[in-house]
């Protein structure tokens, strides 16, 4: 494979910056991706050309916006294979997909006494909607554990299911542990039993290749900020017999088919799900993202990363007193790591200074930090853009801060 690293390099005007007059080195993609000028432009093209309200304007410009918004749709719908265009419904990002059948699944399906089971490794925004749709309806969370090497531990999972059990809801990859979860392994047990899966995949869009319908997950949901595309945007995947069911997250604009004090009748999928004017220009930019992915190829990129992910690994671990939290053996471009005796912020603050951005703090993920018994942890994570000169770049600022504190 001949991945072509200065051109995708050049691709992102703001990785030739410098910062505090030194490079800039970007370690922070797992929460958020850097944006190339192809969606920058689409952007700009957006705005200038041709904008416009989608899908009732009778206009030019709404017409014009109307067919490259659902063209992207489509975009979304090859990424992931999904079977129809109707199981693709815009949001804006993984949190609010989440939230979305947090509570219109639970609305439909979720009775008092019955169970949820929530991975211990799961973001804040996999968790919480869970809590507060459980709590409105005296439903009980179950927690699926992770051992200390950062596997799931899913061989308790059919003693966790019972005749209660209506839903699991898993990440793909974990934002802190980097671990690729076995989901397939998951949604089949899950089957067998008549449970739904919802997958968040927001940490797994743009580094492995997605396939729902091989998968057979029920819904699966991810940020196109992670896949290089702009902010407030998201899917969410919903098989079409659970959306056709499923009441309406939001009402107004869109989402009906016809109002009258009398009654309100729905709109056909996907719009059901779609109230009020998305992020038009997002979209579209969106869609300049995945052309960009599908033309790199998501597995190469991933490939990429995997190297990187074994070069820094190995150079961590030489360091005395730091630990590596999360070890599986199958592992997205993240590790999440601590010294002894030195606190991750003082750690990201000077690492900083020497210009080169890295994350610090619980990253949303405070069940993982109790599990270790920590508050806090740095992390580094790894996108199409980044090259071992840069891990070599890190590990000199990494030691000297580690000399300094």
């Amino acid at each position: 494979m001949n991945y072509d690293i200065e051109k995708i390099r050049s691709y992102f005007p703001i990785l030739q910056q410098k910062v505090y007059n030194k490079p800039l080195v970007y370690l922070d993609t797992a929460a958020s991706a850097q944006k190339p000028v192809q969606v920058l432009l689409k952007l700009e093209q957006l705005h200038n050309d041709y904008y416009g309200n989608i899908h009732r304007g009778a206009h030019y410009m709404a017409d014009k916006a109307t067919v490259e918004y659902e063209e992207v749709r489509e975009k979304v719908q090859r990424f992931i294979n999904a079977a129809s265009r109707k199981e693709i419904i815009f949001t804006k990002g993984a949190t609010e997909s989440i939230n979305l059948v947090a509570s219109s699944f639970c609305e439909k399906y979720i009775s008092e006494g019955d169970e949820i089971i929530v991975s211990e490794m799961e973001h804040h925004s996999n968790i919480v909607p869970w809590q507060i749709a459980a709590g409105k309806r005296n439903a009980k969370i179950v927690k699926l554990p992770f051992n200390d090497t950062g596997l799931l531990e899913i061989e308790k999972l059919p003693e966790l299911i019972t005749p209660k059990t209506k839903l699991i809801a898993v990440n793909h990859v974990s934002n802190v542990l980097g671990t690729i979860n076995p989901i397939a392994e998951i949604i089949k047990t899950a089957h067998q039993h008549n449970v739904a899966v919802l997958v968040d995949g927001a940490q797994a869009s743009a580094h492995l290749k997605i396939d729902v319908q091989k998968l057979d997950v029920d819904f699966y949901a991810f940020s196109a900020h992670k896949v290089y595309g702009p902010n407030g945007v998201g899917v969410l995947y919903g098989k079409e017999k659970w959306l056709e069911e499923m009441p309406p997250y939001q009402g107004g604009g869109q989402m009906i088919s016809e109002v009258s004090f009398d009654g309100t009748t729905f709109n056909e999928l996907p719009y059901k799900f779609e109230a009020g004017t998305p992020n038009i220009s997002g979209l579209a930019a969106f869609g300049a993202a995945i052309d960009l992915v599908n033309e790199i190829g998501v597995e190469n990129i991933g490939r990429h990363e995997h190297e990187l992910l074994k070069y820094a690994t190995q150079k961590l671990q030489a360091i005395k007193g730091l630990k590596i939290y999360g070890e599986a053996p199958h592992k997205s471009g993240v590790i999440c790591f601590n010294i002894d005796g030195i606190h991750s912020y003082d750690l990201g603050m000077l690492i900083d200074k020497m210009g080169i951005a890295i994350r610090t703090g619980h990253h949303c993920a405070d069940p993982v930090m109790q599990h270790f018994g920590i508050t806090a942890c740095a992390r580094i994570s790894f996108g199409m853009y980044n090259t071992k000169e840069e891990i070599d770049i890190f590990m000199e600022a990494l030691n000297k801060a580690i000399m300094m504190l």
